[in-house]
């Protein structure tokens, strides 16, 4: 079985298709809302759904932390709260769960000490976005680096053996992903898809180039506190 960890800021706008798409499913037994001083309607969405709910500061890393903490289940699925699973889902989480998914030449590793991310697609059928998810895509094969909004999924004790998500402002789910490594990591076929609200907002250029921007000075060891400033 499964607990969901869903962190949440005034997430009320896409809260409730983040959580539908969970609980159709049997494989989710556990919804943990883990917020960060909501208030709009958050936490009553959150209510409706069975979520338990915590309550702490703000930073989507310490949120992260507090969800897992909080986790009973076995395997644990992170997902933004701006985000939701496509229909089928779960036929590929089973088979994961049953053989860990190795990629292709590579030997069979037990599925506990594996995770696995989602293929990232966005709520927006535009020509940049297509283009965006596909250079998403990209990244993932060559890099081995989803982002944070393509979800992940990974056994408890895997999760704490890596020490889990650090309590930083920004790049904690770049940090956790390096300690999985590329080789322990499955990328899934099928989406999650996610709000574009951003890039419609920032614009899908000056977006994704702002998004490289922070990488870079993640790997060249700024402080995660200077990179959430230029993140914006």
């Amino acid at each position: 079985m499964i607990s969901a960890i869903i962190p949440t800021l005034n997430s009320a706008s896409g809260l409730r298709r983040c959580l539908e798409s969970l609980s159709k499913s049997t494989l989710v037994s556990e919804f943990i809302v883990s917020d960060g001083g909501s208030h709009d309607a958050t936490l009553e969405i959150a209510e409706s759904f069975g979520a338990r709910i915590l309550n702490g500061a703000s930073g989507r890393g310490r949120q992260l932390a507090a969800g897992a903490k909080a986790a009973h289940e076995p395997w644990l699925i992170f997902i933004h709260s701006d985000t939701f699973l496509a229909p089928g889902w779960e036929d590929e989480v089973q088979q994961f769960l049953k053989d860990g998914a190795a990629p292709e030449n590579e030997e069979l590793v037990s599925p506990e000490a594996r995770a696995a991310a989602w293929t990232l697609q966005f709520d927006d059928d535009s020509r940049p976005a297509r283009l965006l998810a596909a250079l998403v895509a990209l990244r993932c094969r060559l890099l081995g680096l989803p982002y944070g909004d393509q979800g992940l999924l990974i056994s408890s004790k895997f999760y704490n053996d890596l020490g889990g998500y650090s309590e930083i402002p920004l790049m904690e789910d770049v940090e956790l992903v390096r300690k999985i490594g590329r080789r322990r990591l499955t990328l899934l076929k099928t989406s999650v898809i996610t709000s574009a609200e951003r890039y419609r907002r920032d614009g899908y250029i000056l977006r994704p180039l702002r998004n490289a921007l922070c990488l870079f000075l993640y790997f060249v060891g700024a402080s995660p506190g200077f990179i959430r400033k230029i993140y914006g």
